[in-house]
């Protein structure tokens, strides 16, 4: 892929992807006012009391903007180059999010997701590899391993995009009124909003789009540099 064209599309990726974790934060801030009945709290009503569940959808609520703005950062192999430091702290931001937060907040609300037993399977499955992919990058920097370490932060990132393309699907559901009964709409978009991301990236990393260049700024790191 020529380096223009590579920039132009990251460009307008990370445009779309700013766009939607402001969206993400307007979307928050109803909740800090922390009444039960805001917004996508009145679909659970059944669980709200339940105190792990209500800490953890807080936790993941506030801290998902977080996520999507560091995990942009690591992306920038423009900054990488040029401000390895930056690279360094946001990653660091990144990991400690995921692995200790927005991840096991995910794991638990997923076993009380709506859309039943097929919804609630593949929320676990996102939270789980999303936390695997996160530790595994994070390893694979301690090791000195900056292409798997690319690699493997980028299969995370993907993941953490599902909050974003989640929110897309469904409200392509609606502009374009597919006839899907709400549940089965809710169950499919639950799959297709990590799954795809994923199979994108895989497909970008096999084809060599995305990680020689990358890996050869990872090796001008100094190992003082890692997370």
């Amino acid at each position: 892929m020529r380096p223009i064209f590579r920039r132009t599309i990251f460009a307008i990726l990370a445009a779309l992807i700013l766009f939607g974790a402001c969206l993400m934060l307007r979307l928050s801030l109803p909740y800090t006012a922390f009444n039960r009945y805001t917004d996508f709290l009145m679909t659970k009503q059944l669980v709200y009391h339940i105190s792990h569940w209500r800490i953890s959808f807080y936790v993941h609520v506030f801290v998902s903007t977080i996520v999507l703005v560091a995990g942009l950062l690591q992306c920038s192999m423009h900054l990488l180059s040029r401000y390895p430091r930056l690279h360094q702290y946001s990653g660091k931001i990144y990991v400690v999010t995921v692995l200790f937060f927005s991840g096991p907040a995910g794991l638990v609300m997923s076993f009380y997701a709506n859309g039943g037993l097929p919804a609630r399977i593949s929320f676990v499955l996102l939270s789980l590899l999303w936390l695997v992919t996160t530790y595994t990058g994070w390893r694979y920097t301690l090791q000195g391993r900056w292409k798997d370490h690319g690699q493997m932060m980028l299969r995370s990132y993907a993941l953490a995009l599902s909050a974003l393309t989640l929110r897309l699907y469904a409200y392509l559901i609606a502009a374009l009124h597919i006839p899907l009964h709400p549940v089965a709409a809710y169950i499919s978009i639950s799959w297709l909003s990590w799954t795809l991301n994923l199979l994108v990236v895989e497909i970008l990393i096999r084809n060599h789009y995305l990680i020689p260049s990358k890996a050869d700024c990872f090796t001008k790191c100094p190992s003082s540099d890692r997370l």
